[in-house]
C-alpha cells in the first residue's frame, strides 16, 4: 500500500530523530542566529544529500565507509563548533548572531557531517530497500522538516528568554560533548571490530 511507504519512514524516522543529537544541534545553532529561513534551508540541504544518498544506494555506504570513520569524522566536527562557539567571534557577541551565509553554512556542514551513518540515515537505506524509494524519500524528509522547523522555533523561544552568553556557553560544552561522545564510541568500535 503506498501510503504505507509514505507513513512508516515519516513515523519511524520522526520518532527517532526525536530529541536526538541532531535536533538539539538544529536547536542550539537556531539560537545563535536570526536568520532562520537561511540555517532551515542549509539543514534541508544537508538532510537531502545524505539521507537521498542514503536512499538511493541502500545499505551500500555503511559497507564501504566504516563507521567508526564517519563518527571519527562527526566527532571532530562537533568539537569544532564546540571550540568555536565557546572562543567565540567578537563580531558575533556584538551581533549575537549568524550571518545569513553562516546560518546557512553551518546548518548544512553540521548535519550533512554528523548525518553519515546516523540512525536515520541507515534507517532511510533500509526503508528504501523494503518500500518505494521516492515515497520512502518523501516521507523521511517530511519527518525532517518538521522536526527541524519545531527545533528552530523552540532556538528561537530560548534565546528570546535566556541570555544569549548563557545560551553560548551550553551550546559550547554540548557540542564539544556530543564531539567526544561521537570519537569515544568511534574508538570503542574499532577496538571491538579489531578483537573479532
Amino acid at each position: 500500500m503506498p501510503l504505507n511507504d509514505i507513513m512508516i519512514p515519516l513515523l519511524a524516522v520522526g520518532l527517532a530523530e526525536m530529541g536526538d543529537k541532531t535536533q538539539l544541534s538544529v536547536l542550539l545553532l537556531s539560537s545563535r542566529t536570526r536568520e532562520y529561513a537561511q540555517l532551515l534551508a542549509g539543514i534541508m540541504l544537508a538532510f537531502l544529500l545524505a539521507d537521498g544518498f542514503a536512499i538511493l544506494v541502500g545499505s551500500w555506504v555503511t559497507n564501504v565507509i566504516p563507521v567508526h570513520l564517519v563518527k571519527l569524522v562527526s566527532g571532530a566536527v562537533f568539537i569544532l563548533f564546540g571550540v568555536m562557539i565557546l572562543r567565540g567571534d567578537k563580531e558575533q557577541e556584538e551581533e549575537g548572531s549568524l550571518s545569513p551565509r553562516n546560518a546557512f553554512v553551518s546548518g548544512f556542514s553540521m548535519i550533512f557531517l554528523s548525518e553519515w551513518g546516523d540512525k536515520t540515515q541507515i534507517a532511510s537505506a533500509l526503508f528504501a530497500t523494503e518500500y518505494d524509494p521516492l515515497l520512502v524519500f518523501v516521507g523521511v524528509m517530511t519527518a525532517l522538516l518538521i522536526l527541524s522547523a519545531m527545533a528552530i522555533y523552540l532556538g528561537k523561544l530560548l534565546s528570546s528568554r535566556i541570555d544569549r552568553k548563557q545560551i553560548t556557553r551550553i551550546a559550547g560544552v554540548v557540542f564539544l560533548l556530543i564531539g567526544l561522545s561521537f570519537m569515544l564510541s568511534a574508538v570503542m568500535s574499532s577496538a571491538f571490530a579489531d578483537m573479532i
